[in-house]
């Protein structure tokens, strides 16, 4: 049986949908869940990685687990309680959901400290393991949705800056087959999209998506900064600038990853747009 933590969010939904299309027993939790969040075939269970005791009877059973990060969460986490109960439970294998920040940014606690230390205690829990550490996901374009719906409208700062997001389902493609075969294990796999796109891209994309312009705005980094600060912790907030307005080379590489796994090339945001398109209308 496989494990999926944060299965309701937009990796751990079509990582769950992904495993049961292939036959195998899944597990799907995250606090909240219930049955109508999941496939038919899927079990749903209520688990808090907060709370390692709800984890025990979610992971029984098991023998791979995808960790989730954790989210906007991942610093109220203790990653070596949850692969204790992991190893208990009888898992062996584990999938991490990590960060490019580990790499690029390891100085941010925010982006790559919290990660590095998921990271540093899964290597050392003696179980099979893969990291997963990709770039932003297309799927951020729903913070745009309520403004493309109501005024066909994108707002947002360095409207020229590319980044290579990746779409989620990629990134729950990649976990599947991690989780499945043994070859990945000890591998660290660098997740981005197959190409740079900038936000006024990313705009005409959604609009070419819903068949009608959608009009960029370009936001100054201070108006940025003050709607951020709105849901984002002022320190996760610098360093999400500094990425969006002045990315490393690291940052803004491409990487083979993804085609490497999956055997075909990563799904572009104008793949993601169209695929997504009913939530912007």
């Amino acid at each position: 049986m496989i494990v999926v933590t944060g299965a309701t969010g937009n990796v751990g939904r079509s990582l769950v949908r992904t495993l049961v299309a292939a036959g195998e027993q899944v597990t799907a939790t995250s606090r909240g869940i219930s049955d109508a969040d999941v496939p038919q075939g899927a079990l749903s269970q209520h688990a808090d990685l907060t709370d390692t005791a709800s984890l025990r009877p979610a992971f029984d059973g098991a023998d791979a687990l995808f960790l989730h990060s954790g989210g906007a969460q991942a610093h109220l986490l203790s990653p070596r309680d949850i692969l204790d109960v992991a190893k208990a439970a009888g898992v062996v294998r584990v999938v991490l959901l990590s960060s490019q920040g580990v790499a690029t940014r390891p100085e941010s606690v925010s982006h790559g400290g919290t990660a590095r230390a998921a990271e540093d205690a899964l290597r050392q829990s003696g179980l099979a393991w893969t990291i997963l550490r990709p770039a932003a996901f297309h799927s951020n374009a729903f913070a745009w949705a309520e403004s493309v719906r109501s005024q066909r409208t994108v707002h947002a700062p360095f409207g020229d800056i590319g980044l290579p997001t990746v779409d989620p389902g990629d990134i729950a493609g990649v976990a599947a087959v991690a989780l499945r075969r043994d070859e990945h294990a000890g591998r660290i796999y660098e997740l981005t999209g197959p190409a740079l796109t900038t936000p006024r891209q990313r705009a005409r994309a959604l609009g070419d998506a819903l068949g009608e312009p959608v009009h960029f705005v370009e936001q100054t980094r201070d108006a940025a900064r003050a709607q951020m600060l709105h849901f984002m912790p002022g320190p996760v907030v610098e360093t999400t600038l500094a990425i969006l307005g002045a990315p490393s080379p690291a940052e803004q590489r491409l990487s083979p990853d993804v085609e490497h796994v999956l055997g075909r090339p990563p799904r572009t945001f104008a793949d993601w747009a169209r695929h997504h398109s009913p939530a912007f209308r």
